[in-house]
C-alpha cells in the first residue's frame, strides 16, 4: 500500500451543508413595466405561496426602495432606511395619528426627539400646501422639555401654559368647577358609602345654584308641583291618558292621589294658590266617575291641567329651568367656598359631620394652598369655558395670533393635583370634540401627546373600591384610546416603561415606533403587542443605536428600520444628558469655559416663598 492509498482510505465523508431558512410571508412585490422601464409595487399580504423548490432571491436596491417607499399618501418623511440603501421612509398622517401611535424606548434612545420631530415634520409638510395649517397638537409635558423645540420663539410659535408664567407664556388654569364628580371623589378620597352621596348632592346643588338647605313648606310645595308637572308632560308625550283603558285608568287614579296631597298642602298653608289646580283635577275625575264614562282623556283636558299646575308652580317661585335639574358633572361655575359651606351644612343636617371632616379638609387645603390656588381657583377672575377652549385648543388657525401647538408644562404643578389637572384637561378636550362632532356632524382632527405616559397612563387595579387620582387619570386616557378616533382625537403615547402602561391604551395603538429597549419586562410587553410572525424583528431592540427605531403597524406597509431625520440643537426637546465631564473640567470640547455657579440661598428663597 503506498502513501496515497493511506490518505485516500483515511478521508472522512462530511455531510453536505444545506442552508435552512425560516421565512414569514408579509407581502407581494409585483413588477410592472412602463415605457420600457420596470418598476415594482409592494402589496401587503399574499394571495399565493411559493412552491417547494422555488428559488430564494436577494432583493435589488430598486426592489428594496419599492418596498420601503410603498403606500399611498406618504406625505411626511420621517427618516431613511439603512437596510434599503437609505430609501426615504414616509408616512400617511391620517394613519399615523388617526389610530394612535406609541413611541417607546429607553432614556437616551431618541424617543423625545422622535416625538418632537413627528410634530415638526408634520407641520412643515402641511405648510408646503397651506401657510397656516389648521392643525392642533396638545402636548402634556411633565418635564418642561418641549418649549425649546416648539415654543413661542420657534417658527411654530407654540403656546406655553405653566404654573409660573413668564413672558410670552400663559398661566395654567384648570379651575375646580371643571372637575366632574369622579375627579372630585378621587381627589378628596371620598368613601363610596358615606361621603360620595353627600359630595354628589353638594355638587348638584352648586351646578343648579340651589344653596337652600332648609326646606320650608313653600319650597316643599314648589318641588312637588315641579314633579307633578314633569310627570304630566311625560305622560302626555307618551300618550298614557289617551291610550288603552288600563293606562288611562291608572292615570286617573294617580291624579286622585295628587288631589289629596294638594288639599293637604292647602289646609296646611291656609292660602288658595292651589284651589284652581284642585278644582280642574277634581272635575277631570268626576267626569270619569259617572256610568258609561270614557276613561280616556282629550288633549284640551290635559293641556288645561298642565296650565293650572304651571301657574301654581310659578306662584310658589318656580321657574321652567328648575324642571330639568343639571347633572353634577356639567361644567358650570361655582365658588369652592360655597361647596365647602354647603357640604358642612348638609352633613350637619344628616348628622354625619364626623364622616366628612377629612373630605372637607382636603377641599379647604386646595382652596387655601398658594401653590394650588393659581391653578384650581378662579374666584377672583372667573374663567369662561369657551374662551378657555379657544386658548388651549385654538380657534381658526388662519388668524395671526393663533398657533397649532399648545404645550401644557406640568413640571411645576403640585404633585397632589398633577394627575387631576392632566385628567381634567384631557377629558375636557375629548368631551369638547365629542360635542363639536354632535353639533357640526364632522370631526375636528386633534392630536394629544402624552410625554412620559407611564406617569399618567399607569396600569391600576380595577378591583379597588376607592379609585385614586392615578386610576381616574388613566381611565380618561383609556376612554380616549377606545373612542377618540370617532371624534378626531388621536394620541401619541411616549414612554420608556411600556410594561407599566395600561394594556387597554397600548392595545388601541395601531402604530409603534420602537427605539432601543433593554429591560426584560418592557421587551416582553412589546412582544405581546406584535403578531407572532414579526417577533423575530424585535430581537434587535436592545442593540439599536440612538436615533434608530423600528416602525411597524398601521402607518407602515411592513416593519422597517428607520434612522430618524436629524434635528438641530434648537429643534430638539430639552432632554440632554448631563454634561458631567465638561462641568468637572470647567470647559467644553471646543475650549469654551463652563460656568456652574452655586447659590443655594437663592434656591431656598424661591422654594420657601411658594
Amino acid at each position: 500500500m503506498n502513501l496515497s492509498d493511506c490518505f485516500t482510505n483515511s478521508l472522512i465523508e462530511w455531510p453536505i451543508l444545506v442552508d435552512h431558512f425560516s421565512l414569514n410571508p408579509v407581502g407581494t412585490l409585483k413588477r410592472f413595466s412602463k415605457d420600457g422601464t420596470d418598476y415594482f409595487k409592494f402589496q401587503r399580504g399574499s394571495e399565493s405561496f411559493p412552491s417547494i423548490g422555488s428559488a430564494i432571491l436577494l432583493p435589488t436596491d430598486l426592489q428594496l426602495r419599492s418596498i420601503v417607499e410603498s403606500g399611498d399618501n406618504r406625505r411626511i418623511v420621517i427618516g431613511q432606511s439603512p437596510l434599503a440603501n437609505n430609501a426615504n421612509v414616509a408616512v400617511d398622517p391620517d394613519r399615523l395619528f388617526g389610530r394612535h401611535i406609541a413611541v417607546l424606548g429607553n432614556t437616551g434612545s431618541g424617543k423625545s426627539c422622535s416625538v418632537a420631530g413627528l410634530i415638526q415634520w408634520s407641520l412643515e409638510a402641511a405648510m408646503e400646501s397651506e401657510v397656516k395649517p389648521n392643525a392642533r397638537f396638545i402636548i402634556l409635558d411633565p418635564n418642561g422639555e418641549y418649549v425649546r423645540a416648539l415654543g413661542p420663539t420657534t417658527k411654530f410659535k407654540g403656546r406655553i401654559f405653566k404654573v409660573e408664567a413668564g413672558e410670552n407664556e400663559h398661566q395654567l388654569q384648570v379651575p375646580s368647577w371643571f372637575w366632574n364628580s369622579s375627579e372630585w371623589a378621587s381627589f378628596t378620597q371620598a368613601s363610596p358609602k358615606a361621603q360620595l352621596p353627600l359630595l354628589k348632592r353638594s355638587l348638584r346643588a352648586m351646578r343648579n345654584e340651589d344653596f337652600e338647605l332648609e326646606t320650608t313648606s313653600n319650597i316643599e310645595i314648589k318641588r312637588f308641583l315641579g314633579n307633578v308637572l314633569i310627570t304630566l308632560k311625560h305622560d302626555k308625550s307618551s300618550g298614557k291618558p289617551f291610550g288603552a283603558w288600563g293606562p288611562a285608568k291608572g292615570f286617573n287614579e294617580i291624579m286622585g292621589k295628587w288631589i289629596e296631597s294638594f288639599e293637604g298642602y292647602r289646609d296646611k298653608l291656609g292660602n288658595n294658590n292651589l284651589t284652581n289646580v284642585i278644582t280642574i283635577m277634581s272635575k277631570y275625575r268626576q267626569d270619569r266617575n259617572v256610568q258609561y264614562a270614557t276613561m280616556q282623556a282629550t288633549v284640551p283636558e290635559i293641556d288645561s291641567i298642565i296650565e293650572s299646575v304651571t301657574s301654581a308652580f310659578r306662584e310658589f317661585g318656580g321657574f321652567e329651568k328648575e324642571l330639568l335639574p343639571k347633572n353634577e358633572d356639567i361644567p358650570l361655575p361655582f365658588d369652592g367656598n360655597n361647596l365647602v359651606a354647603y357640604l358642612e351644612a348638609l352633613a350637619q343636617e344628616n348628622g354625619s359631620e364626623q364622616y366628612v371632616e377629612y373630605l372637607v379638609a382636603r377641599i379647604r387645603t386646595m382652596l387655601s394652598d398658594t401653590r394650588m390656588r393659581s391653578v384650581t381657583n378662579d374666584a377672583d377672575n372667573r374663567i369662561d369655558l369657551a374662551k378657555w377652549l379657544e386658548k388651549y385648543l385654538g380657534t381658526d388657525c388662519s388668524r395671526d395670533d393663533n398657533s397649532c401647538i399648545s404645550i401644557i408644562d406640568l413640571s411645576l404643578v403640585p404633585s397632589e393635583i398633577t394627575h387631576i389637572v392632566t385628567a381634567v384637561i384631557s377629558r375636557i378636550i375629548f368631551e369638547s370634540l365629542q360635542r363639536y362632532r354632535r353639533l357640526y356632524n364632522k370631526s375636528l382632527p386633534t392630536v394629544l401627546v402624552a410625554e412620559e405616559a407611564h406617569t399618567f397612563i399607569k396600569r391600576y387595579r380595577d378591583d379597588s373600591e376607592n379609585q385614586d387620582v392615578a386610576a381616574v387619570c388613566c381611565q380618561v386616557f383609556e376612554k380616549i384610546a377606545r373612542e377618540g378616533r370617532k371624534f378626531g382625537l388621536g394620541m401619541v403615547v411616549s414612554s420608556q416603561r411600556p410594561s407599566e402602561l395600561s394594556p387597554t391604551v397600548l392595545s388601541q395603538c395601531n402604530t409603534f415606533l420602537l427605539h432601543r429597549i433593554s429591560n426584560d419586562k418592557d421587551q416582553e410587553q412589546v412582544h405581546k403587542m406584535v403578531p407572532d410572525n414579526l417577533r423575530g424583528l424585535l430581537r434587535e431592540l436592545p442593540s439599536l443605536p440612538s436615533q434608530h427605531a423600528i416602525l411597524m403597524g398601521w402607518a407602515s406597509e411592513l416593519p422597517v428600520l428607520v434612522k430618524m431625520k436629524n434635528l438641530t440643537k434648537d429643534q430638539q426637546p430639552h432632554s440632554d444628558d448631563p454634561d458631567f465631564w465638561d462641568v468637572w473640567t470647567r470647559k467644553y470640547a471646543d475650549g469654551k469655559l463652563v460656568e456652574r455657579t452655586v447659590d443655594w440661598g437663592a434656591v431656598v428663597k424661591e422654594w420657601q416663598q411658594k
